[in-house]
């Protein structure tokens, strides 16, 4: 069942006293659409937002916010999907099993849980089995990938570039705060103290923290940080002799026990989560 929800970011200026200003529930109905009204200050939550009643209140262009569910036809795996703006987000990750694609540990339930690990060559779809856009992206090497490229994704999905991660967090209320509202509500604790750091799962595209294979075989990460594959790589040159140019990495969104989000490059034979856009 498909549900439309009207998110609106609010920005307010104001001070609160202790005992002044009472606050007020956001959830109001109109029309039959939900409105959520965000501070820019605060984290975002749907269940518990609440505002000031002061007149400084002032609402921007709302966001629309559609959940739904696709099947995969390879396997018929079924994903929930998330609309956010313009965007249709799979609201999970990926879980088509291709080569040079694994389970955090090597352990299936993990697959259930996290969906797969992707080395980016098997991201891309650089063998070409599904589509032409992405083949011989591999490692090491410099490729010219046609955009958007479909890699690992079922049919009518593609393989987000770094500019369409960009415009997700931008659509969320930019990359310093964006993670709180991806992250899901359980499952991410700190690093270093081991204290819960969950997100707010705002916006219903619920990030776990499936951690990473990295570039020597070890698994990582799993309960503090999450990373998803773009289709857009890095590339490196340096000048000595001659210009040498080339390319061990690609562009990651990466999400971890603060509230920011950030795109880094990650090593193209790691393996690390993918989310697939609706083209």
């Amino acid at each position: 069942m498909k549900k439309t929800l009207w998110l609106s970011f609010l920005f307010a200026l104001f001070f609160i006293a202790c005992g002044d200003d009472s606050l007020t529930s956001a959830n109001n109905s109109d029309n039959g659409k939900i409105l959520y009204k965000f501070s820019s200050s605060s984290a975002l939550y749907l269940s518990s937002v609440a505002l000031p009643t002061s007149s400084a209140v002032r609402t921007v262009d709302p966001i629309e916010v559609t959940v739904d569910s696709m099947t995969d036809s390879r396997d018929g795996q079924i994903y929930k999907t998330v609309k956010i703006g313009e965007q249709t987000w799979m609201a999970q990750n990926l879980n088509y099993e291709t080569e040079n694609s694994y389970c955090y540990d090597d352990k299936n339930f993990n697959c259930v849980k996290y969906g797969r690990l992707y080395t980016w060559a098997a991201a891309m779809d650089s063998a070409g089995i599904w589509s032409a856009n992405g083949k011989g992206c591999g490692n090491d090497f410099i490729c010219s990938p046609t955009f958007p490229v479909r890699g690992a994704c079922p049919e009518g999905w593609h393989l987000p570039s770094d500019t369409e991660w960009k415009k997700l967090f931008t659509a969320v209320g930019g990359r310093l705060i964006a993670g709180k509202a991806l992250k899901s509500s359980s499952g991410w604790s700190s690093y270093f103290s081991g204290e819960p750091c969950n997100g707010s799962d705002a916006l219903f595209f619920s990030a776990l923290t499936a951690g990473s294979l990295d570039g020597d075989g070890a698994y990582i990460g799993e309960g503090y940080e999450t990373f998803f594959w773009s289709s857009s790589q890095v590339v490196f040159c340096s000048t000595t002799k001659r210009e040498s140019c080339y390319s061990n990495s690609a562009r990651n969104a990466f999400l971890y026990i603060d509230d920011g989000v950030y795109l880094l490059p990650f090593e193209k034979k790691g393996g690390i989560s993918i989310r697939c856009l609706k083209d």
